[in-house]
């Protein structure tokens, strides 16, 4: 008789990722929309100051409170880690145009 050795087995149901690479966690089409208008008011929240305080020999014009709170948002609730990358480059880049625009709240 020949032994059997104890294999521990993956079982495709239990996976994440298929093997040939596809993710099976998928989202509806109003999931993500509702994600993407949420990361980019998050990145139009800005704390705009009337006049520039100085930071050293910096001028301070705002902080941006929304993205700093959508940063620790997408962490806390994407669980892949690529999604989490799309989601960081959306806040960060809406973040970087909203600041030449007048939006936010002044102070």
């Amino acid at each position: 008789m020949a032994s059997k050795q104890n294999k521990q087995r993956t079982y495709a149901r239990n996976r994440i990722v298929s093997r040939k690479g596809h993710s099976k966690i998928t989202e509806s089409d109003g999931q993500y929309l509702l994600k993407l208008v949420l990361v980019v008011l998050l990145g139009t929240l800005w704390l705009k100051f009337a006049q520039p305080m100085q930071f050293g020999v910096l001028p301070l014009m705002g902080l941006p409170i929304g993205m700093l709170f959508g940063l620790l948002v997408v962490r806390r609730f994407e669980k892949l880690q690529a999604d989490r990358k799309i989601w960081y480059l959306v806040l960060i880049i809406v973040t970087i145009i909203s600041y030449f625009v007048p939006a936010g709240i002044v102070i």
